[in-house]
């Protein structure tokens, strides 16, 4: 089923962008700063080691795994929301949470999407039916970020740029603090994700429901190591 419509292409407005930026900020109340994907266990085995390591490393997670799974997620997931369609909703919730390869991948969905669902309960960003609806799914983040995103206005494609960047910006700072790394390196990873973002967002607007996938074996070895690792500053 092709459930890409992309029919908003008009220049987002003032209010839009915002909304954007806002759900896009590492400060949103989720918990984001509290995982690293993998990173850790990465940083642990000797996979990553400095600046160059930890920006490929960025690259091929936002390739492999953000365009090929999270992100046609949340853009089939904006226009079920839009229309209502429930059942597509659900549908696509549990087709994530069942791809997450480990515990604490699974754990980190959940938790990230339930905080985002009790932030969203605060702010006029959804219908109280659409709410009581979420608030019966057990939610992956993906899927609470497009409906949080649906009520801006904003098309699939700037409603997954934002959320590419936010996570970019968030595993940013997790190999600042696992490799470790200084903020101009930091920035220089930034600004090299920042390039790659646009041509993970085309991929994903491309994909059917039949080309997505979460297949990414070492991400899911490294993250059951972490789950036992030693010592460690992160979730995941």
């Amino acid at each position: 089923m092709d459930m890409r419509t992309n029919t908003l292409t008009e220049p987002l407005s003032p209010s839009s962008l915002l909304q954007l930026i806002w759900l896009a900020s590492p400060a949103l109340p989720v918990g984001g700063f509290s995982y690293s994907e993998g990173m850790e266990a990465a940083v642990d085995a000797g996979h990553v080691t400095d600046e160059a390591t930890a920006a490929e490393w960025l690259v091929q997670q936002l390739h492999l795994t953000l365009a090929r799974a999270d992100l046609p997620v949340i853009a089939q997931a904006l226009i079920a929301w839009r229309k209502g369609d429930h059942a597509r909703v659900r549908a696509l919730n549990a087709w994530l949470l069942q791809t997450r390869e480990t515990a604490e991948l699974r754990l980190q969905t959940e938790q990230m999407g339930r905080s985002l669902r009790e932030w969203l309960r605060h702010l006029p960003l959804a219908s109280p039916a659409t709410l009581d609806f979420a608030a019966a799914l057990e939610p992956s983040y993906p899927v609470l970020f497009a409906l949080t995103a649906a009520g801006s206005g904003a098309g699939e494609r700037d409603v997954l740029l934002s959320y590419a960047f936010g996570w970019a910006e968030n595993m940013m700072q997790a190999a600042l603090k696992a490799v470790p790394l200084g903020q101009t390196s930091g920035q220089r990873i930034l600004a090299r994700l920042s390039t790659e973002i646009p041509l993970a967002v085309e991929h994903a607007l491309a994909l059917h429901d039949e080309d997505r996938q979460a297949f990414s074996p070492m991400l899911a070895i490294l993250s059951s190591r972490h789950e036992t690792q030693y010592s460690r500053l992160f979730r995941s």
